[in-house]
């Protein structure tokens, strides 16, 4: 199940919605699917047309981003969260004895990393315990390297990429395939430090994975959520509870296993489309400064596909080149830990672009990888990112922003927010009768954007609700779980009540700058070792 390619969509009381179709799935196919929900009401389908035009002046070479005033590796913490609630853990299992019950719960959305556990030994090492990392490439300069690339495997025919990871999307651009190195970094550490402490082996596995998870919580509660949503509704949801999806957790049995709104998946959650810059400050090697004399070109967006394993060329055989390892200190604002010796010069510095109606445009042209079979060829339009997010609301006749204001009771954004919005899109380009199909039935994703765009580029109103109640049932769904667990509290971070990404960061590597930026490690020292001789 790729990110960009679902073509049907099981609507847990409605059926299997495939294009502009709905049928009713049998029995044996309603427990093996992954299972959607639908929040509010049927919508209205919007005219093609009307998405096309939205879809190009959204992502068109005109429309100026803004940057926003998070680290870019949100971005993409982002889009290894959204593969997390919708990993379909029993894809390996299909044909197994595997019990009804733990079809339904392996089909329905947790936030319990596994995307990075996945099933059976093959992701682990002959331990059984730790979880297997790759080797770069070497490159001019540099050595290849354990560690800072995903396992890889030979092409297996009908399978995408060459990650051995249970989630291949997780390695379709090199940024979240870099963030799931991470966590496989991370899981190690602390399987390190339960078996110091005496931890038997026979618990190893389970007992790091459940001290894993709950710390990924944690950051995601405390740290992410209330970068890119409005913090008072994280605060009110997790504090308070969920007013409108699903109702209070009964335990652990089939029916009460969480479903995912199409409402988040399909609108909702895809604010981090508009987060994605079209180049990065990526290491000291490839960048747009040039004031590293060994730079070579920018990080593109489009190179960030090309080393990857799905949308682009990495094998066993020819694994990432070391230099292309991350530099997460251009990711991720270490100051935030006091670690003043970690942060890099802002111009050095990757901020994730505003959240609102603008996308980066080279998501007008999505490599065909991303989303199908790269030797099938589409029309034009089917590249682009905004179009295809448009045209499955259209697929699911999913609620407009009105309707969804209404159903929450929120004051809707007036005719005049939804033209104009604040420094984002430009809808200069639609008839006046255009103008008023948008009016009457906003599609929501667009609508969630704007509502971003006017609140200084986080999430409100509508799309900040169904974000946060949809986190807080995931968590409390997921098998383990912070919100289950109340008592629970970190301990791997700087004391018992926090816990960020940057913690995380500094946990799974040690806290060593060399490991957090390999590429100026060794090569720096061995160029002025070079000057000197020559």
């Amino acid at each position: 199940m790729r990110r960009h390619k679902r073509d049907d969509f099981y609507v847990v009381g409605e059926g299997v919605h495939e294009g502009s179709s709905l049928r009713r799935p049998s029995t044996t196919e309603e427990v093996r699917r992954f299972r959607f929900s639908r929040l509010g009401p049927v919508g209205r389908v919007v005219d093609p047309e009307l998405c096309a035009k939205l879809a190009r002046a959204m992502t068109a070479a005109e429309a100026v981003q803004q940057d926003g005033r998070i680290g870019a590796g949100f971005t993409y913490l982002g889009q290894f969260v959204d593969h997390d609630f919708t990993m379909d853990r029993t894809a390996a299992a299909l044909g197994e004895d595997v019990t009804i019950p733990e079809l339904i719960q392996g089909r329905s959305p947790a936030l319990d990393l596994d995307s990075l556990y996945g099933r059976g030994p093959r992701f682990f090492e002959p331990d059984g315990v730790r979880l297997r990392m790759g080797k770069t490439a070497p490159a001019p300069g540099f050595d290849g390297r354990d560690g800072f690339d995903l396992p890889r495997r030979p092409p297996v025919p009908d399978e995408p990429g060459s990650a051995l990871i249970p989630d291949h999307r997780n390695d379709e651009n090199l940024a979240v395939a870099q963030l799931h190195l991470t966590f496989i970094r991370f899981h190690n550490r602390v399987v390190g430090l339960l078996s110091d402490a005496g931890v038997p082996g026979a618990y190893l596995l389970e007992k790091a994975r459940e001290l894993v998870v709950k710390h990924y919580q944690w950051m995601l509660v405390t740290d992410h959520l209330p970068r890119i949503v409005n913090p008072d509704v994280v605060d009110d949801v997790f504090i308070n509870g969920r007013r409108f999806f699903e109702g209070a957790y009964q335990g652990a049995l089939p029916g009460d296993t969480p479903t995912m709104p199409v409402e988040f998946s399909v609108a909702a959650y895809r604010l981090g489309h508009s987060m994605i810059r079209s180049s990065y400050e990526w290491n000291s090697i490839f960048n747009t400064n040039g004031a590293d004399p060994r730079r070579i070109t920018d990080a593109s967006l489009d190179l960030l596909f090309s080393f990857s394993g799905t949308s682009g060329f990495l094998t066993a055989e020819n694994p990432l080149p070391g230099s292309w390892v991350a530099d997460f200190r251009r990711l991720f604002d270490f100051g935030e830990a006091g670690r003043d010796d970690l942060v890099v010069p802002p111009q050095d510095f990757n901020l994730a672009r505003r959240i609102d109606t603008v996308l980066a445009d080279p998501l007008a042209n999505l490599p065909t990888g991303s989303f199908g079979d790269p030797n099938v060829e589409v029309p034009e339009i089917e590249h682009n990112l905004a179009f295809r997010n448009l045209i499955r609301a259209n697929m699911l006749k999913l609620a407009s922003g009105q309707q969804m204001a209404e159903l929450f009771d929120f004051h809707p954004l007036t005719d005049e927010q939804i033209l104009d919005g604040n420094g984002g899109v430009s809808l200069d380009c639609l008839t006046p009768g255009e103008r008023d199909a948008l009016l009457a039935a906003t599609p929501l994703w667009f609508y969630i954007l704007r509502e971003a765009e006017l609140n200084d580029g986080v999430l409100d109103g509508v799309g900040a609700r169904i974000v946060a109640e949809v986190f807080h049932r995931c968590i409390e769904g997921s098998r383990h779980s912070i919100i289950r667990d109340p008592s629970w509290r970190p301990s791997l971070g700087p004391d018992s009540h926090t816990f960020r990404m940057v913690d995380l960061l500094l946990y799974a590597f040690e806290g060593n700058a060399d490991l957090l930026d390999p590429v100026d490690a060794e090569p720096v020292a061995t160029l002025r070792r070079r000057r000197r001789l020559g």
